[in-house]
């Protein structure tokens, strides 16, 4: 259900420079108007995030991608017109009008045009693009919930749009147009054979340098403060719980998009060491939820 008078009571405190937090379909978002650069620094001062993380721009109509990029190339308009709105992200040369505060000084831009509806409302009534990285602090689990919004940031923010539980539960794919060869910086819910298909061409994968490029993808992310540690074999998970029985864990057997950072949490929560995961064949296979364990952990240990 859309809350009208909250969308409205967003919309004037975004006019006003403020930050509010609102649901999309893949985290919570921390906004700001894409062109007030004092309410862009609100945010990197609020999440603690370094000042050369790029910030993704939310659109609310497919005709704002004019605004905020140079060059739009036809890949771009055909990705568009199979994946928007939805979790997909896409690094265009940034339009010189846009703050380079937003892009932390690049000459790219990232973009999305969310699918939930709270998200769509909220920046259609504003009438103007939202950038918001993921509202919390820099480092942490990301929230799929409005209460994880409140656990880091309790009355810092003015609003928190409620949108229940975040339909995919981790944050967007991202791929670069800003050269003839399309590049995947950050695999997500949409998949490579996915663009591919779309494409009809082979896209290539980021390397380190690369994937700076993209939100999210520079430091640690993800992450809860315990240790982490991946099982590919449950013998191998049981003799190491044998040889370790004193240490505070939680053990976690199956994981999904839906539930890792929440899960994360509930770990942070019970204050316990480690993190147990076991990876299943489901699991090995999924490169985006291995992409946020491997940031999270930094890099995971695999046993």
């Amino acid at each position: 259900m859309i809350d009208q008078k909250k969308i409205l009571l967003a919309a004037e405190l975004l006019k006003k420079g403020e930050v509010v937090a609102f649901p999309t379909e893949t985290v919570y978002g921390l906004g700001a108007r894409v062109f007030d650069e004092k309410a862009i620094q609100k945010i990197y001062v609020l999440k603690g995030r370094p000042s050369d993380n790029p910030l993704i721009v939310h659109i609310g109509r497919e005709e704002e991608i004019g605004l905020l990029a140079a060059e739009i190339p036809d890949s771009a308009y055909l990705l568009q017109k199979h994946f928007f709105p939805g979790p997909l992200t896409l690094v265009l040369k940034r339009n010189p009008r846009v703050p380079s505060i937003v892009s932390a000084g690049l000459p790219t831009i990232a973009l999305r045009m969310p699918s939930h509806p709270i998200a769509l409302k909220l920046i259609q009534t504003l009438g103007e693009p939202i950038a918001a990285p993921s509202a919390n602090l820099s480092g942490r689990p990301s929230p799929t919930r409005r209460e994880h919004v409140l656990e880091d940031f309790e009355d810092k923010v003015p609003l928190i749009l409620d949108g229940g539980p975040c339909e995919w539960g981790i944050e967007s794919t991202v791929i670069s147009l800003i050269h003839p060869q399309p590049m995947l910086l950050r695999p997500g819910i949409i998949k490579k054979e996915e663009i591919e298909r779309v494409l009809g061409i082979k896209i290539e994968v980021a390397n380190k340098t690369e994937v700076a490029l993209s939100p999210g993808m520079k430091y640690r992310h993800y992450a809860p403060k315990a240790k982490i540690l991946l099982f590919e074999e449950g013998k191998k998970m049981e003799d190491y719980l044998e040889k370790t029985p004193s240490k505070k864990r939680v053990i976690i057997s199956k994981v999904s998009t839906q539930s890792l950072y929440n899960d994360f949490r509930k770990a942070d929560e019970k204050n316990v060491e480690e993190i147990i995961l076991l990876c299943d064949p489901v699991l090995k296979n999924d490169v985006a939820l291995m992409n946020r364990i491997t940031h999270a952990s930094g890099p995971h240990e695999k046993n």
